[in-house]
């Protein structure tokens, strides 16, 4: 299927014209065709040649009804431009031309009609002179006469030109259907239309809408008002919604593959058309058929920041289009050069970012987008357009080469500079270098440590000296170690250990160490002192108590106590209701 939009200046035939090509009537209101004027959008297609329908989206000409008309051609990537040869070129026809260079729509063919009235040869001249000057460049033009039907075949040949060459649809895109319509049918609730741009839309299917943070699910499909069970890209679509109610859903809303577009409140573009100074406080953006209030902040001569008023799923790369609603005018068209750009707040922000995005031309790029942002998740860059091909450094980490190898070679001078300011300490906390280096994640400082470096008890410290004691600890605990030797369960009292300087934390030191292990509070033994206690205690009838695990350990209750509850929690040992224990293994 193709989807063609008209275009053109109010009362200029352009419903007569796809009335005529296509035997149905799109103007769907009895108001409108009381009026003989296009008010909202209107849709009608026809096979113009075997094999190839085309849907037509038919847009209302009136100044009025610029907006209905925008939320029509938004998401539609031809156009049939059409020109009255009897009036020529007109006010509509200027700003149905602006708009479509400003969403750079750049295949088109343009329709002079009424060509049964006057000669259209001026008016032919006057359309080509203009539509060349924009997106659409070079067209086709094809005088026609809707109710004698001359210029038909010559105008259905033109279209088949020019649509043949539209590029391939990416039909294993994501979908971000542009709502623009939406209705109830009795008995099977809500309903809403749009031109699927890419992807693919399934019965069955989960989608996300981009208004209320949820999803909804495909009830049922029609294209070109026949059910479906799958709907390809590019086309028509009206979809039958589970778990949304009419009220809930309207023009502007979209719906989305799940978990695969940012909401975006802030973004920096490019703009098309007017110098960005010019440009008015606030202006309306329109995007596909959305359009909201945005305001503008001017960056460089071509760049702004647009605050939108209500959150869009927008991705590098995308057009849209700029207006003044009051003066009846289009500033020009957008390019989203970054839908999560970083604030502004400090002093020669602006002018810094101005530079950056003078450098950028909105084509989603891998390695420019992690040059800038240095670390991002990978979900968050496929949610902003970018395909990503690398792997992440960590869970979903993905990090710039260069910040990784910087990051990674700062590593061992954190660690020497930690060990310097902090003599009892092997190294600083994970969580530590995690703020230092102003990490998202502490998986990241993982990532970063490579040999010499490991990670031990929480901490990055050097392989070669993790178990290293400083001086004066290691002398102390070279004593206590003797000491134990000859008694292994005789802990040495608290004075002992503030004789030879072993506090909490010299102590904490010496456990981190592997030198000691600590059971409590200034409670110490060798490190083979809880192994060598189940064989101890395997001589003795199970279950035993605390009374006869002191005496066969030849030691008091301020170590027995700690020491079997020390076991209790390795599992060495249970303890019993009565408070009694067995021993569970032998080591």
């Amino acid at each position: 299927m193709y989807v063609v939009a008209t275009a053109g200046h109010v009362d200029h035939g352009k419903s007569t014209l796809v009335r005529a090509l296509t035997g149905m009537e799109p103007d769907r209101w009895a108001e409108e065709r009381r009026r003989g004027l296009t008010i909202d959008l209107g849709f009608a297609w026809s096979e113009l040649w075997p094999g190839a329908t085309v849907a037509f989206v038919d847009v209302p000409g009136h100044a009025r009804f610029v907006p209905n008309m925008l939320a029509g051609i938004g998401p539609v990537p031809a156009a049939l431009f059409v020109v009255a040869a009897d009036e020529g070129w007109m006010p509509q026809s200027a700003e149905h031309l602006a708009a479509l260079h400003a969403l750079d729509v750049r295949h088109g063919v343009c329709a002079i009609a009424r060509s049964d009235l006057a000669d259209p040869q001026p008016a032919a001249d006057r359309a080509r002179a203009e539509l060349s000057r924009t997106s659409l460049g070079e067209v086709e033009t094809v005088p026609v006469a809707a109710p004698t039907g001359d210029g038909l075949t010559e105008l259905r040949a033109a279209l088949r030109r020019m649509l043949t060459r539209l590029p391939e649809p990416d039909l294993d895109g994501p979908v971000r259907l542009w709502v623009d319509r939406s209705f109830s049918i009795r008995g099977s609730g809500t309903v809403v239309t749009g031109t699927l741009a890419a992807g693919r839309l399934r019965v069955g299917d989960e989608l996300e809408i981009s208004t209320l943070r949820r999803v909804a699910h495909v009830r049922g499909l029609q294209s070109l008002g026949q059910p479906a069970d799958r709907v390809d890209a590019v086309a028509r679509v009206a979809v039958n919604l589970r778990g949304v109610e009419r009220h809930e859903i309207g023009r502007g809303d979209a719906l989305l593959t799940p978990e695969q577009y940012r909401r975006s409140e802030v973004i920096d573009v490019r703009v098309h058309g007017d110098p960005v100074a010019d440009l008015p406080r606030d202006v309306m953006l329109h995007v596909g058929s959305a359009a909201v209030t945005a305001g503008v902040r001017a960056l460089g001569a071509d760049t702004a920041r647009l605050t939108l008023d209500r959150p869009l799923p927008l991705r590098i790369g995308d057009r849209g289009l700029l207006r003044n609603p009051g003066a009846h005018h289009v500033g020009g068209g957008i390019t989203v050069l970054d839908v999560a750009p970083p604030s502004l707040r400090r002093r020669g922000s602006a002018r810094t970012r101005a530079a950056t995005l003078e450098r950028l031309d909105g084509r989603p790029d891998e390695a420019s987008e992690l040059r800038r942002r240095g670390i991002v998740r990978r979900r968050d860059l496929t949610r902003m357009g970018v395909r990503v091909e690398s792997q992440p450094v960590a869970d979903e980490w993905l990090v710039d080469e260069r910040l990784l190898a910087e990051l990674r070679s700062r590593l061992p001078t954190m660690v020497d500079a930690w060990r310097h300011d902090h003599e009892l300490e092997p190294g600083p906390p994970v969580e530590a270098v995690r703020r230092a280096l102003k990490l998202p994640a502490r998986s990241l400082v993982h990532a970063l440590v490579t040999p010499p470096l490991t990670v031990r008890d929480g901490r990055v410290v050097r392989a070669d000296q993790d178990s290293a004691l400083p001086p004066p600890i290691a002398r102390a605990v070279a004593e206590i170690r003797a000491e134990l030797e000859a008694e292994p369960y005789a802990a040495p009292p608290a004075a002992r250990l503030s004789e030879l300087g072993l506090g909490a934390r010299e102590l904490a030191v010496a456990a981190r160490s592997g030198a000691l292990v600590r059971l409590a509070e200034g409670v110490v033994l060798l490190p083979g002192g809880v192994r060598d206690a189940v064989t101890v205690l395997a001589d003795l009838p199970q279950p035993f108590t605390v009374s006869q695990a002191r005496q066969a350990l030849g030691t008091t209750r301020r170590v027995a106590v700690p020491l079997l509850e020390l076991m209790d929690r390795r599992g060495v040992t249970r303890r019993l209701p009565d408070d009694r224990r067995e021993l569970l293994r032998s080591r």
